[in-house]
């Protein structure tokens, strides 16, 4: 968090920046908005702190990863206990909705974002852009006698054996990411990159539940390479872990738009919809970076910082959105079967 100085000098701005830009009247109800938060904890902290300092409306969430907070949904169904979703690859957000667990609302301030990071129904709009990287430990590199890998066969090299983490696509929307790059970069062949993974399995030390975990287990020198989004690993580099190196596929690296929805019964829907409001404007998605988030905010008017990746340096492989979101279930599943199972509580 801020110290307390800071974040009340950021809350006084936020309020104004909320009152200007909102677009839903809260009515000044204190009724409380509880939303899934699926980035790291120190920023879910700080929005829920920040939303309701601009806002007046008390805020609670739960921190749940992509997969983790479509399976919750689906267990509360009709009666959800969350009201907004925020963060986490768009096509979770799109699993839930084909599941029936979305309302669709298109916020006033979503004119502001461009068409590619939001859905033209509303059911979802995009507040983060993050890149899949590998980040690596270059002492435990150097102990195994290999190079930062630069592309995804890289991976498969068995001096990797038991030294790369990534989090399991079933529990994490940047494992899912990943394993739907594969798809992407096989032509839209899921055998293809179910098969990648399998080979890959004999390489892989552990499945974590987040996706910004093996960042951390590289940070350590648990393993030698964590598949996560650059920004985490940045963020790690940050925080003292500097023998971290961040290197990205030469094939092509996936991307994912980390979005904010509705959810259908909300329990306070206009609350939520102020909050997906005010998560849309440039002074919110400034936070992300002062607690070492360093995602690319999708509104234009917010600071872009040397910290953040410059995508215009990166092969990216554009995923189709939507269909990443309805094959998420299914594919996921023949993970769990035919490469390693879900990581259990």
């Amino acid at each position: 968090m801020l110290p307390l100085a800071v974040a009340a000098t950021a809350a006084t701005a936020l309020l104004a920046g909320c009152s200007a830009g909102a677009g839903t009247e809260a009515g000044g109800s204190s009724e409380p908005v509880t939303f899934i938060c699926s980035p790291q904890e120190d920023w879910c902290q700080l929005i829920a702190a920040e939303f309701t300092a601009a806002s007046g409306i008390p805020a609670n969430y739960v921190r749940l990863s992509g997969g983790e907070a479509v399976a919750r949904l689906s267990a509360t169904g009709e009666t959800p206990e969350f009201d907004a979703w925020f963060g986490g690859g768009a096509e979770g957000h799109l699993a839930a909705d084909e599941s029936g667990l979305l309302e669709p609302y298109t916020s006033p301030n979503a004119e502001q974002i461009p068409d590619e990071y939001k859905d033209a129904d509303g059911t979802w709009t995009g507040v983060y852009v993050g890149a899949l990287s590998f980040c690596s430990n270059t002492d435990i590199l150097e102990e195994i006698g290999a190079e930062a890998p630069t592309s995804w066969e890289d991976l498969l090299d068995p001096k990797f054996k038991g030294n790369i983490a990534m989090a399991h696509p079933g529990t994490s929307g940047t494992a899912y990411q990943a394993l739907w790059t594969e798809v992407e970069l096989n032509d839209g062949d899921q055998d293809a990159a179910i098969d990648f993974f399998g080979k890959l399995h004999s390489n892989i030390l552990q499945y974590s539940k987040s996706g910004s975990a093996p960042g951390q287990m590289a940070g350590r020198g648990e393993v030698a390479t964590g598949v996560i989004f650059a920004q985490d690993c940045q963020k790690f580099v940050n925080e003292g872990f500097t023998n971290l190196e961040t290197t990205f596929p030469s094939e092509g690296t996936g991307y994912e738009v980390g979005a904010v929805s509705l959810i259908k019964n909300a329990k306070n829907p206009e609350g939520a919809k102020a909050f997906i409001d005010w998560s849309l404007t440039a002074e919110a998605q400034d936070l992300a970076a002062t607690v070492g988030s360093y995602s690319v905010p999708t509104n234009p008017d917010a600071t872009i910082t040397e910290d953040m990746v410059d995508f215009d340096t990166l092969k990216l492989v554009h995923a189709d959105i939507d269909a990443a979101g309805k094959a998420r279930n299914e594919l996921t599943g023949r993970f769990d079967a035919e490469v390693a199972p879900a990581p259990k509580e």
